[in-house]
């Protein structure tokens, strides 16, 4: 092979934030880019995602993801848009919800900047959408499947091998070799155990690790009781004759919130009340999830995923806009799981000015996101150009989280046969990524670094 044999890595996103996992690997003029992600949450992040990417779309030979959420995959329509004609390499379970997530982000776009135009919020005249769903459409036609622990020759002495990261389906931490060069890129570590899904495998050798942070700071803690929190919630809110709210992500997080509320009915330890499932992705992305039983990614001891008779489909806009008022109390699961977007918007709109009401957030609220707003005990949020007051009892249960916790991080560094030498400490908000980072350099005994935005290192 000619040209220089040295491996460049260049964090080109998630360093000093939650979001936008960004991480180009560079070796003799090749170029492979893992993950594609949006920046979310503040505005400062989110202005990113209109900035010129680092390097030419058309110079990346390349794709790979680590799984399907918007933060990994949802800038791939504005890569492609931009000239990436290569292949983009996922599991067959990224790839199922990938597209629904894409489709979905390319519609919320444009039904954005429509609503900006009509209503004059924005700066900019016309405003346009980041993408289209157009441009999500051409994105899902560059997909390419591979099953896990295969390894997949992109030439030249390049190649790929997906290995089980058990955080939502189809979910993936990505092996690099270039050359002499192993780079393991962890993804979104799930923890030792899920809920529905098999557990993250064990990782390979590799020298260097790039390993995410959303939760490298703290513990998750293990109740008596599973839920608990939760089902005491849906029971006092049900008694005032109130409804309880769910925002939750419609890839992995409805699906969880509905197998615990089917757990919890099953137990007794909530009534049987009307459940309804207001997003057309979450219902989309439950056919996935259901072909993904029969093909074995499911746990082998999970008998059914969701067992709730009262369980109902909001299908329409007007089925939607009918729960802003409903005729009886219920519950209510609609995406965004942060509250930046989607149809629980205007369900929060309507509800959270009522006492009587519940919203219960099911797992990490990033920085700027409404989610995080009323879980720092705002007491009005701004939507739709407006303040909304908050009255509504806003519950918070972080059992729903499918992030390893710190100790399961280093644990996962530990399962490695070898220890890595260097190990650089993405995908968190500053001070978690430099806790762990602190953390790894004591208990492995390696080079622990929370890398600068846009910083390049060569690899070994």
């Amino acid at each position: 092979m000619s040209g220089d044999p040295s491996v460049a890595l260049t964090f080109m996103g998630a360093t000093g934030t939650v979001t936008g996992s960004r991480f180009l690997l560079e070796r003799a003029g090749r170029r492979l880019l893992v993950d594609c992600g949006l920046y979310q949450g503040e505005r400062a992040w989110r202005r990113k995602n209109w900035e010129p990417f680092p390097v030419p779309a058309d110079t990346i030979d390349d794709v790979v993801l680590t799984h399907c959420h918007l933060d990994h995959s949802g800038f791939l329509p504005v890569l492609v848009r931009d000239g990436y004609d290569g292949p983009v390499w996922m599991t067959e379970g990224t790839a199922g919800l990938t597209a629904i997530v894409l489709r979905d982000s390319g519609h919320l776009n444009e039904r954005d900047a429509d609503l900006a135009r009509s209503a004059g919020w924005s700066r900019h005249d016309p405003p346009l959408p980041l993408y289209t769903v157009a441009d999500a459409e051409r994105a899902i036609r560059r997909f390419e499947t591979v099953p896990f622990d295969v390894r997949v020759d992109l030439g030249e002495e390049l190649g790929v091998r997906l290995v089980r990261a058990g955080h939502v389906l189809g979910s993936a931490s990505v092996l690099v070799d270039a050359g002499p060069a192993r780079v393991l890129f962890s993804g979104d570590l799930g923890r030792t155990e899920h809920p529905v899904l098999r557990p993250r495998a064990a990782p390979p050798s590799a020298r260097t690790v790039v390993i995410e942070s959303t939760y490298g700071d703290r513990e998750h803690v293990e109740p008596e009781l599973s839920h608990e929190p939760f089902a005491d919630a849906v029971r006092r809110t049900i008694r005032r004759g109130g409804t309880v709210l769910v925002p939750a992500f419609a890839v992995d997080r409805t699906e969880l919130v509905l197998h615990a509320l089917s757990t919890m009915l099953r137990e007794g330890r909530i009534p049987a009340v009307p459940v309804f499932v207001d997003s057309p992705m979450a219902l989309a992305a439950l056919d996935v999830y259901g072909r993904a039983g029969t093909a074995g990614e499911l746990r082998p001891d999970l008998t059914t995923l969701v067992d709730l008779p009262s369980l109902h489909a909001a299908r329409t806009p007007e089925e939607s806009m009918a729960l802003n008022s409903p005729a009886r109390p219920c519950v209510i699961v609609s995406a965004s799981g942060m509250a930046s977007g989607g149809r629980v918007v205007h369900h929060l709109r309507h509800l959270l000015p009522d006492r009587r009401n519940c919203v219960v957030l099911t797992g990490y609220q990033a920085i700027g996101t409404r989610g995080r707003m009323l879980q720092d005990g705002a007491r009005e949020l701004k939507m739709m150009g407006r303040y909304v007051p908050v009255a509504a009892e806003v519950v918070d249960d972080e059992e729903f989280s499918v992030h390893a916790d710190a100790s399961e991080l280093v644990g996962w560094l530990g399962q490695m046969p070898e220890p890595p030498e260097a190990v650089y400490v993405v995908h968190g908000e500053a001070h978690a990524s430099v806790a762990l980072a602190d953390r790894i350099r004591a208990e492995i005994g390696c080079v622990a670094v929370a890398p600068r935005p846009g910083e390049r290192v060569l690899v070994d």
